[in-house]
């Protein structure tokens, strides 16, 4: 296990951690830094160590982080993916972070799929002071819906990266419509964040699971009656999987039948929340596909 260095750990998270205001908050405080122009501007570096100052030094945001972001970037750099899909942008940092990484690994475009609006507008005002905007799609709405849109659309066709740090409940059922579009698929590489705190048991169930495994899951599933969705996994607390209550009155997940066939490799990656509490990232390579 790596060490966490505790001079660089965000302020505590409280029980209300998000959508309390705390994300404009961040923006009044990047753009009245007397160094906005001269030091922040077109350099996604600098506003990354901003947002973690904020966030050690005013109030916590569920960021990826520098130790769980770093892991994904090293990962970036060994695979070059053209194109990278997040799910969940929240405030930018990890599209700052991994488009950066993306653009000067010689990547052609990256999508940042956010559903909630405001989170949405902070990521693209982020974003423009980066000079990231003509680099980065940002697709506000359910992640599903953005999928199938961005697909049907033409704008997405094949994912080579995919990071997932969205609601927890919907990242199986996201790969696998991801999987049944066709944008997942054998090259394809995962990253999943969150996977120990507060943990995602039918993730990584699913990513570890062998072909027969999976075919044999999709066959009991075939017969449930799911077509407008269904309740989050009961493995989940209630923390998570009510994770925006306030927001929606009843959250369901998609169902999507995936594609089985597809053989993964995965492992966790071992490291630590921003506060220093551990946590791990999945990492999971499609390396072939078993008729």
């Amino acid at each position: 296990m790596p060490s966490f260095d505790s001079a660089k750990a965000y302020a505590a998270q409280e029980t209300t951690f998000f959508d309390d205001g705390r994300e404009i908050e961040l923006l009044h405080y990047i753009y009245s830094r007397s160094d906005v122009e001269s030091s922040l501007r077109n350099n996604p570096t600098a506003i990354l160590a901003a947002i973690d100052e904020f966030a050690r030094t005013k109030k916590y945001l569920m960021n990826v982080g520098e130790d769980k972001g770093k892991i994904v970037t090293d990962l970036i750099a060994e695979v070059k993916p053209k194109v990278m899909v997040e799910l969940g942008g929240y405030i930018g940092y990890s599209t700052l972070l991994f488009a950066s990484t993306v653009k000067n690994n010689g990547g052609t475009h990256y999508f940042s799929l956010e559903r909630n609006p405001e989170f949405g507008a902070v990521i693209g005002s982020l974003i423009a002071l980066a000079g990231l905007s003509s680099f980065v799609t940002i697709s506000i709405g359910s992640s599903d819906a953005s999928l199938a849109r961005l697909h049907k659309s033409g704008d997405l066709s094949k994912i080579d990266m995919m990071f997932l740090d969205h609601y927890k409940p919907a990242y199986t059922s996201d790969l696998k419509l991801c999987e049944e579009l066709g944008l997942v698929g054998v090259g394809s590489v995962l990253a999943a964040d969150n996977v120990v705190k507060p943990g995602n048991p039918p993730y990584l169930e699913y990513v570890r699971s062998s072909v027969a495994e999976k075919k044999k899951k999709a066959a009991q599933e075939a017969s449930e009656d799911g077509t407008d969705g269904k309740a989050p996994d009961e493995r989940f607390a209630d923390r998570a999987a009510k994770q925006y209550a306030n927001r929606v009155a009843e959250e369901k997940v998609g169902v999507s039948k995936g594609r089985p066939e597809l053989v993964y490799e995965s492992r966790l990656v071992e490291s630590f929340e921003p506060t220093g509490e551990p946590d791990g990232v999945e990492i999971t390579k499609c390396v072939g596909e078993e008729k």
